[in-house]
Order: structure tokens, then C-alpha cells, then sequence
């Protein structure tokens, strides 16, 4: 009897010791193929969000405006309307972006264009300060465009991009063969590639918002003085055209540089032909 019940005892060990081998390897293979959505795997992501809050697109629900604006004007003086620009300008905290000067001959109209950048909160201070700098204004342009549900779907493509990073940071830790880790860490790479992005645009948004542009385009004409008869400006006009004359004068004669060294060839030709003649005929009588 006791050799019988030492036997069952066996038989029952070495089948409960059969059964849980198939358990733990079902747990590993539980582990290693698991999807990336688990429960361990969100419990890892709940702790990562609630140690990074600031991450959370809700906490920041402020409107996100940007500003820009053009404005276009006439000036009696370019260089004191210029200074006073950037004086005020640099009252309010802000840049040049880009600073250009072109000038027309033709029309004898000179022109600065300036691209402005500063706090979206003194836009309107530094554009009343432009205005009163002009003689006449011709164009006057503000566009305001609000980006608040662009930046909040940012954010919060941005905080779910760190939330699948740390699931898979997970998945990493428990990963026991080289596939899965090599698997794993493509999906990383993409998803880090994905978070560099999405931060890059919100970067873009959160300049545009917190700094606005404003083209500036300010120009002075030279006005020559109308029914101008007096002898001094007769004088100086007839100075003036008869440079312009010795000029076209001068330059029109370079242009006819093959007819003139032609005709200087024929010349010397004829001349020399009318020396040999000469001399013929005071042989001819001597």
C-alpha cells in the first residue's frame, strides 16, 4: 500500500511539474509577441504622462493668433524715416529680417523695403509709430489668423507620439530575442523621426504666434520745379544737355568704328596713289 501511494505521488508530481513548463513558456511567448497596446504597457504610459505634465495639450488652452501686416507710404526723407523706424523698433524689442534699397532712374523714385519682426503684443504700437512717419499712405494691410485648434492638435499628436515611445521603451525591456529588439527599435526610430517633426512644427507655430511680421515699403520722388525760367536753371539745363549731347555725340562714333576705319583705309589709299601721279608727271616735264 505505501509503495502504491509512494508511486501515485510521483506520477502526480512529474505531471504538475509537465503542466507548468507549457504555462511559463506560454507567459514568455505572452511577453515576447506581445501587441504594443497592453495592460503593463499602459500603466507604463499613465505614469510617464502623470511625470511629464507639461506635455498634456489640455493645460494650454490660450487662443493662438498670428499677425501680420504690410504697410506701403510716401516719406520726404528715407534715411530719417528709416532711423526712426528702427528707433521704435528697437523700443518694442524687435528685428530686421531683411533690409533692401532699390532705386529707379527712370521714374527717380527711391525705396526702402523692410521686413519686421517682433512681439505679436506691440504690433500695434510699432504699426501707429510706422504710420506716423508718412507723408502720404497709399496701403495699409493687417491679417490676423487664429492657429488655436492647429496648435492644440499638435500638442496633442505630440504627447501621444511620447506615450507610444515609452510603450515601446517598454516592450524593449521585456523583449528576449534579437528579431523582437531589432523589430522594436525600427518602430522607435520611426517614432522618434515622427516626434523630431511634429516638435519642428510646433516650434514654427509658437514663433509665428509669439512673433509677428510687418513689411514696411517707404519711398521719396525727386520733384523738379515746374515753369523754371530763370537764368540759372537755363544755364545749368543747356550745361546738362550739351553733356548729354558730346556724350551721344562720342559714343555713336565708336559705334561707326568699321565705316570710319574704311573710309581712313580709302583715304590713305588714294592719297598715296595721288603722290605716285605727282611725281609721274614731274619726271615727265623735267
Amino acid at each position: 500500500m505505501r509503495t502504491i501511494f509512494l508511486i501515485a505521488l510521483a506520477l502526480g508530481m512529474l505531471a504538475s511539474c509537465g503542466n507548468s513548463k507549457p504555462k511559463e513558456n506560454a507567459a514568455v511567448n505572452e511577453v515576447r509577441f506581445a501587441p504594443p497596446v497592453v495592460k503593463a504597457d499602459k500603466e507604463v504610459m499613465a505614469k510617464m504622462a502623470d511625470d511629464a505634465p507639461a506635455e498634456s495639450p489640455i493645460t494650454d488652452t490660450a487662443k493662438k493668433i498670428i499677425k501680420t501686416g504690410n504697410i506701403s507710404f510716401e516719406t520726404e526723407s528715407l534715411d530719417k524715416t528709416r532711423k526712426r523706424i528702427l528707433i521704435s523698433l528697437k523700443k518694442v524689442g524687435g528685428y530686421v529680417a531683411e533690409d533692401n534699397e532699390t532705386r529707379d532712374d527712370d521714374s527717380d523714385r527711391q525705396e526702402y523695403t523692410l521686413k519686421l519682426r517682433l512681439p505679436a503684443k506691440n504690433f500695434g504700437l510699432l504699426l501707429d509709430s510706422v504710420s506716423s512717419t508718412a507723408a502720404r499712405i497709399d496701403s495699409k494691410e493687417i491679417s490676423i489668423k487664429d492657429v488655436t485648434s492647429q496648435f492644440i492638435d499638435v500638442k496633442a499628436q505630440l504627447a501621444n507620439s511620447h506615450m507610444l515611445e515609452n510603450t515601446y521603451l517598454g516592450l524593449l525591456k521585456k523583449a528576449d530575442k534579437m528579431s523582437d529588439v531589432l523589430q522594436i527599435e525600427n518602430k522607435l526610430t520611426d517614432i522618434r523621426t515622427a516626434i523630431d517633426s511634429t516638435q519642428g512644427a510646433l516650434n514654427y507655430l509658437s514663433r509665428q504666434v509669439a512673433y509677428s511680421s510687418l513689411d514696411v515699403t517707404f519711398y521719396t520722388k525727386q520733384r523738379i520745379a515746374e515753369n523754371d525760367n530763370t537764368a540759372g536753371s537755363r544755364f545749368r539745363n543747356a550745361i546738362g544737355s550739351g553733356w548729354v549731347t558730346l556724350q551721344n555725340l562720342f559714343f555713336g562714333l565708336i559705334s561707326l568704328w568699321p565705316l570710319i576705319l574704311l573710309i581712313t583705309f580709302f583715304y590713305l589709299l588714294i592719297r598715296k596713289w595721288w603722290r605716285k601721279r605727282r611725281q609721274r608727271k614731274q619726271l615727265a616735264s623735267a
